[in-house]
């Protein structure tokens, strides 16, 4: 079996369905960085084991997780409240918990307006969320975390599912605002040095890394993120969910863009 740690802050309304999707687990923990709303009760009535830790950046929340809680078991799955394990997904991490690697890259099917939108969101984008503790390490790059160099990954054909618009479109936008300061402040400065070798690279995950680096250097980048998103990769086989979620990523570039100007102006 395996364990898993659900992050949360003020997250009543998207709690229920995520603990629902993992009732069969038999080690449940949320690590909360101070809701005011139901989000702990909620949790303890589910069942859950509650800690409580202030929110520095997510790698710092995961990486806490994985050496100050006491798991039952030593594979862990790190879950968002907005997410959902799939029964697919809990059948292959009971049938590969205990494989000689560190950890395992999953890939999110990630919804919109209860619609898969696989084009636009470039599925399958992997990440690292099936890990063992307390080894396992994640580093915070922009807004969110990435495994930690060094460590050993398989990759899990079973999906997660993300509703990324659980909270509506301007959650989603106030969201990525604070995204973008996270993202811009990582990238200010650093527009040398692209590794252009990794834009040809077999692996998916350093092609899709490089590309996201490189876009900071480009013109026009909202346009052209909408452009990418919409066009070059299909997003509009996603219908009226994909073309209004590849608005909000053009609108989140653009955020990023005026804040790399601030930054830049400041130095």
């Amino acid at each position: 079996m395996f364990s898993v740690l659900i992050l949360t802050l003020n997250e009543e309304r998207n709690l229920p369905a995520c603990l629902a999707s993992v009732r069969e687990c038999d080690d449940v923990v949320v690590l909360d960085s101070g809701s005011t709303d139901r989000t702990v009760e909620l949790a303890q009535a589910a069942g859950a084991r509650v800690f409580t830790r202030k929110f520095d950046d997510f790698a710092g929340q995961r990486n806490y997780g994985q050496t100050a809680i006491p798991f039952r078991h030593a594979w862990v799955f790190h879950l968002d409240a907005d997410e959902q394990m799939t029964p697919e997904l809990i059948a292959e991490c009971k049938a590969q918990a205990g494989a000689g690697v560190d950890g395992f890259m999953v890939a999110p099917r990630m919804l919109f307006r209860g619609r898969w939108i696989p084009h636009c969101t470039d599925y399958p984008a992997y990440q690292a969320r099936f890990v063992r503790a307390p080894q396992f390490r994640f580093i915070q790059v922009g807004h969110g975390q990435r495994e930690a160099p060094g460590q050993s990954l398989g990759q899990l054909k079973a999906n997660y599912l993300h509703d990324l618009s659980a909270g509506g479109e301007d959650e989603w936008l106030e969201k990525h605002r604070r995204y973008a300061r996270a993202e811009a402040a990582e990238h200010a400065g650093h527009d040398a040095g692209i590794p252009w070798s990794d834009l040809f690279a077999p692996d998916r995950v350093r092609r899709r890394r490089a590309l996201k680096r490189l876009s900071y250097s480009l013109p026009f980048r909202p346009t052209l993120r909408f452009l990418y998103q919409y066009g070059l990769r299909g997003g509009f086989l996603d219908g009226g969910p994909g073309f209004r979620y590849c608005r909000l990523l053009a609108q989140y570039e653009g955020f990023a863009v005026a804040e790399l100007r601030r930054l830049r102006r400041a130095t």
